[in-house]
């Protein structure tokens, strides 16, 4: 059987932990590995008691105050697992204002991905073992993000720094130009990276998304050099006004596009494919979606969104050193 891969690991702790310290009595093993998903993967009993003991050992190697207590306080014939709060828990910390920003940053990242996937799993099955639980504890931990964005390392120390930034980005569009922008804030919204700022050149604030932004960053100026307001909410302004949403037309071939399907206006068959009708606010994420089942979805309208899909589906092309 192979060995599990690095983040298969750390997921699996990470969901021991958030199982550990969500209750407020010890837990047994039985219900620990009914818990945490990937016990309940294990081959056999002898398995699973195998990566229990391996993975209670690099907890405490990591300095989390994993304890064995009797399940009743009356009878010690039953040994259950629980982590101390208050030994877990960080000491009063202050921080200097450099700190505080990438807190910030942090803490957006949190907002969007807390408890994702199986850590989600894991409690609600410890909420329909009726274990009582305490959910305040499992603030602070956060599985970690990775971006594929190459602007995102360049635009965060900008922010860090407060010093204005320079980039070529395309609109939704196609259109592409040059910019120049003092950094406020990265944030995450529906999956993706934004950078808020005031743009110098129209005077006014501005949203950037950074998967569009082409080419290099440069940063120009001085560090320090400008002031966010205190008042900045990056989520308001990315989230922005409500647009209106458009329609695209496109043809799917048997058996795929399954969510495409699911959310369309409308469906009629034609020859071989169905024709859906689908209802849209952001031109690259819908492009995003299409343009990743392949040939097995063809857009039809609007020009705009089949642009979108064509790059797309081209630069994979290119990327793949295909002819």
């Amino acid at each position: 059987m192979a060995s599990p891969s690095p983040a298969a690991k750390t997921e699996r702790l990470l969901n021991l932990v958030i199982c550990l310290l969500y209750t407020r009595q010890p837990l047994s093993k039985a219900r620990i590995r009914d818990a945490v998903p990937q016990y309940g993967e294990a081959a056999s009993d002898e398995a699973f008691d195998r990566m229990f003991e391996r993975d209670k050992d690099e907890l405490r190697e990591l300095g989390i105050p994993l304890r064995m207590e009797p399940i009743d306080a009356f009878f010690d014939d039953e040994t259950g697992y629980r982590i101390d709060r208050r030994e877990y828990a960080l000491p009063e910390l202050s921080f200097e204002p450099d700190e505080f920003a990438v807190l910030g940053l942090a803490s957006r990242t949190w907002q969007q991905a807390s408890l994702a996937g199986a850590a989600a799993t894991a409690l609600r099955k410890l909420e329909a073992a009726e274990v009582e639980r305490d959910a305040n504890s499992v603030v602070g931990l956060e599985p970690r993000i990775h971006t594929t964005e190459p602007a995102f390392n360049t635009v965060k120390d900008a922010v860090l720094r407060r010093q204005a930034i320079s980039f070529g980005y395309r609109k939704a569009g196609g259109e592409a130009g040059q910019r120049r922008l003092q950094p406020w804030n990265v944030a995450n919204w529906h999956g993706r990276w934004y950078v808020t700022g005031f743009d110098l050149d129209r005077e006014a604030p501005r949203v950037f998304r950074l998967g569009r932004i082409d080419g290099a960053v440069k940063r120009v100026g001085k560090p320090g050099a400008y002031d966010v307001p205190p008042d900045h909410d990056p989520i308001e302004m990315i989230d922005g006004p409500e647009t209106p949403p458009e329609e695209a037309v496109v043809l799917v071939q048997k058996g795929a596009g399954n969510t495409l399907r699911r959310r369309a206006r409308g469906a009629a068959p034609e020859g071989d494919l169905t024709r859906l009708t689908l209802a849209y606010t952001d031109t690259g994420a819908l492009a995003d979606e299409i343009a990743g089942f392949g040939p097995a979805v063809q857009v039809v309208s609007p020009p705009r969104l089949v642009d979108a899909v064509v790059r797309r589906l081209r630069g994979a092309l290119d990327r793949n050193g295909a002819a």
